[in-house]
């Protein structure tokens, strides 16, 4: 049997008779075998501890409490405490506090077992200012007798510890702490601070290594309805047909109506203006009316200010009420003031926000979250989603110090609001994370996303922006693929395109695991609309959509690099795919190939039908004639016997089912064969940074154009892989549905008269408009649902 990463990569093939000279093995997945859960080796079958999706690691925990009854070394006074802990050369301080001698710090230190080369470990108090012997007292424990605790059993009490000299003496003074061994499992894990790493890195870098968890925002979509306007005052009254138009500002994202078509003083739009906002809702909503009165040149007529508290929030379909609001404007007085002053002029208005959609934050391919920004519309979790990030292979080097290369690389993975962060592992290209996190799932259509940064923030923040962490790879993992409760071990490729080509940078292990609490409720989830009704019954725009998800993308990477440690923009935007939506001809033609091997599939049916017709087999065609001869006199049997055999197909296409979750196939991306004229195409600037102004015009419009163009020839091909996936297995479950109501419609189509069925079918596609609904249909929603090879693309 061959092996599996084969038969994944054969899989993925695309017709194009121009072969890379780079080997395609080195970019495909590999599935592995690691020690998850303390030994036991990864398998099919739940392994049921709380971090059972990653290696045990054991580490060294100390922890610092507080310490009482401190005195100077003279003792005429209170010192200026601090604690060090010291392994050996690996050493951690905490803060230190002015004239106390009862301070509490609460710090917890951690060290890997591997590293521990010095057999004790020392936990010594000293004095921040004082010259020379700094020592107030110290505490010495073998690590060989340090007590071991594994969850869940119960935290190591901290005790009391009388302070010695370097002597052995007693000195007044006691420290409590608490030194055990543990595992990554422990409780004090995401708070402790890593000895090997606080004795490289100095400042507010030693913030930017630890683990962290940040939450999305919670983004609304305001809609700003201007209806019409009343009694305006224009500058110039005798102007005839002006022209008005309403310009509104929210942050830094200003919008404008249309000139309205009708030219007087009580103008008539209509027209909705959509911005993203965060909660809480902070900012005020500016409005002025204004006219044109000449190129570039605009006067406003009136203004007002809207606060957003008060707006009300729409969950469905009825229609917000509508108000009139008052314009001021600002007028300058004689003596050179600036008043505020109230016009009769009036504004009509229809202002809500609304939570009933699903406010797109990324590219929709893929979505991580498909609920309803309102919390009363969403539903209960189907399922748990567990990723553990156990390690990565080979990474490239990503900076350089003294002529040598290094690497500080982490994690990020995001999976609907909730993103993580792996701790930094220093200067290593084989980094150990073991890092275990849960994301709980209401959708099993969406797709998880797990990048490798290089951290480039470690000496310190960056202020001023000018260092950008650089960017490893990423993976995409659909949990649609994945099969339920079983836990999948590969290791992944990790694939960048460069302006020079595409470059593994090297390979990240994990163990995904998929568990549901109902199988019922996820099958049912199939026959749901994949997006929130309000998509379907107020439908916007692609304008609409392209603007609201810039809009988003900003809110989501400046609240993000506002945490502490910041998720810095460069890592939201990478992780959210910003400007992949751009054209470029490499992704052209990777839809190209993709529509092509659709098709492929139609055109070997005509070439079959055609060497059937031309008798290139005697006894094939005899075959079919036969064939032909029995539907014609058995017309009911028909679509009985189509139904049987995507049945039984399906069945015989269960042993060849892909076992592997889809992964980034440069092949498919068309990356392996991108001309350095399209790379530096693709990789130039929008606007282009050619000099010619005409040249940057014409390029610049066949850019914009050619990135929509490509955006529906991809749907094509979308929508043709989600039919081949009905029999693929893909997406097991889906596959099993469609199988189930194959075997059912064949039995069904066989028992029902034909006349009877053709007649109920044609008076349901015929039916009155009364009787339809404005929601997608079961069949519709079931088909959006099927997964594509979206997720592949690179």
């Amino acid at each position: 049997m061959p092996p599996k990463h084969n038969q994944n990569r054969n899989e993925n093939q695309t017709p194009n008779a121009n072969q890379n000279s780079i080997p395609s093995e080195d970019f495909d997945l590999r599935e592995t075998a690691p020690n998850l859960g303390g030994g036991r080796v990864a398998g099919n079958d739940r392994l049921g501890t709380a971090f059972d999706l990653v290696e045990q690691m054991q580490y060294l925990y100390v922890r610092v409490v507080k310490a009482k009854d401190l005195l100077t070394k003279d003792g005429n006074g209170n010192p200026n405490p601090f604690v060090e802990v010291k392994l050996g050369s690996f050493r951690g301080v905490t803060k230190n506090f002015d004239n106390i001698s009862n301070p509490e710090w609460n710090y917890v230190f951690a060290i890997l077992n591997d590293r521990i080369q010095f057999p004790v470990v020392e936990v010594l108090v000293r004095d921040k200012y004082r010259n020379g012997d700094d020592l107030i007292g110290m505490a010495v424990f073998d690590v060989i007798e340090l007590p071991k605790r594994v969850p869940p059993d119960s935290p190591l009490a901290p005790q009391w510890y009388r302070l010695e000299n370097r002597k052995g003496d007693k000195v007044r003074g006691e420290l409590m702490l608490a030194v055990w061994m543990g595992t990554q499992a422990d409780e004090a894990f995401p708070e402790a601070w890593h000895l090997d790493a606080t004795t490289a890195v100095s400042g507010d870098g030693v913030e930017n290594i630890r683990s962290k968890v940040y939450l999305s925002p919670r983004l609304w979509y305001l809609r700003v309805n201007v209806i019409e306007a009343q009694e305006l005052q224009l500058v110039d009254r005798n102007r005839q047909q002006p022209d008005i138009f309403v310009r509104a500002v929210l942050g830094n994202v200003i919008l404008r109506t249309k000139i309205s078509q009708s030219k007087n003083l009580c103008p008539i739009w209509n027209e909705d203006l959509m911005f993203v906002l965060s909660e809480p809702f902070d900012e005020q909503l500016a409005l002025s009316v204004e006219e044109k009165v000449g190129p570039n040149k605009d006067e406003v007529v009136g203004k007002c200010v809207i606060n957003l508290h008060g707006v009300e929030r729409r969950v469905d379909f009825r229609t917000p009420i509508n108000r009139w609001h008052g314009l001021e404007k600002l007028v300058v007085s004689a003596n050179g003031h600036k008043n505020l002053v109230k016009l009769n002029s009036r504004l009509h208005l229809r202002i809500c926000l609304d939570g009933g959609y699903h406010v797109l934050d990324e590219l929709t391919n893929y979505s991580s979250d498909l609920r309803a920004t309102a919390k009363q519309l969403c539903k209960p979790s189907i399922g748990v989603l567990e990723v553990g990030i156990l390690s990565a292979q080979g990474l490239s080097s990503m900076k350089t110090k003294d002529g040598r290369g290094f690497t500080d690389p982490y994690c990020v993975a995001k999976y609907g609001q909730k993103w993580i962060r792996t701790r930094t592992i220093l200067n290593s290209f084989n980094p150990k994370w073991n890092e275990q996190y849960t994301w709980k799932v209401f959708d099993p259509c969406t797709v998880i996303t797990i990048g490798v940064f290089d951290n480039c923030h470690l000496q310190g923040a960056d202020r001023g922006g000018g260092v950008k962490d650089s960017r490893i790879g990423k993976v995409r993992i659909r949990l649609s693929t994945l099969e339920t409760d079983r836990v999948y071990t590969h290791s992944y490729p990790l694939i960048v395109l460069l302006p020079s080509g595409v470059k593994k940078m090297g390979e990240i292990q994990l163990a995904v695991r998929f568990s549901c609490s109902s199988l019922l409720n996820m099958l049912l989830m199939y026959g749901q609309p994949l997006l929130p009704n309000l998509h379907y019954l107020h439908p916007l725009s692609c304008y609409q959509v392209d603007n609201l998800r810039h809009q988003a993308t900003q809110i989501v990477s400046m609240r993000l690099s506002r945490a502490e440690p910041p998720l810095r923009k460069e890592v939201v935007e990478y992780m959210l795919d910003v400007g992949s939506n751009m054209w470029s001809v490499r992704r052209s033609k990777a839809n190209h190939y993709r529509i092509a091997s659709i098709m492929s599939g139609i055109a070997a049916l005509f070439k079959w039908f055609n060497r059937i017709s031309t008798w290139k087999n005697p006894f094939v065609t005899t075959l079919v004639h036969m064939t032909l001869l029995c539907v014609v006199s058995f017309p009911r049997t028909i679509l009985s016997s189509i139904f049987l055999l995507l049945f039984l197909l399906g069945i015989c296409n269960y042993r060849g089912r892909p076992r592997y979750p889809p992964h980034m196939d440069i092949k498919l991306s068309q990356a392996d064969r991108a001309h350095p004229d399209e790379l530096d195409e693709e990789f130039d600037t929008f606007p282009t940074s050619r000099h010619a102004d005409v040249v940057r015009m014409r390029y610049d419009r066949m850019r914009s154009i050619t990135s929509r163009v490509q955006a529906v020839v991809g749907d094509l091909a979308t929508q043709g892989e989600r039919f081949y996936s009905l029999l693929s297995w893909r997406d097991p479950r889906a596959t099993g549905l469609f199988l189930i109501f194959c075997l059912i419609a064949s039995v069904a189509v066989y028992i029902i008269p034909f006349k009877a069925l053709v007649i109920a079918v044609g008076f349901y596609v015929m039916r009155h408009p009364r009787f339809r609904e404005d929601l997608p249909a079961l069949p519709l929603n079931f088909f959006r649902r099927l997964p594509a090879r979206t997720d592949s693309l690179l």
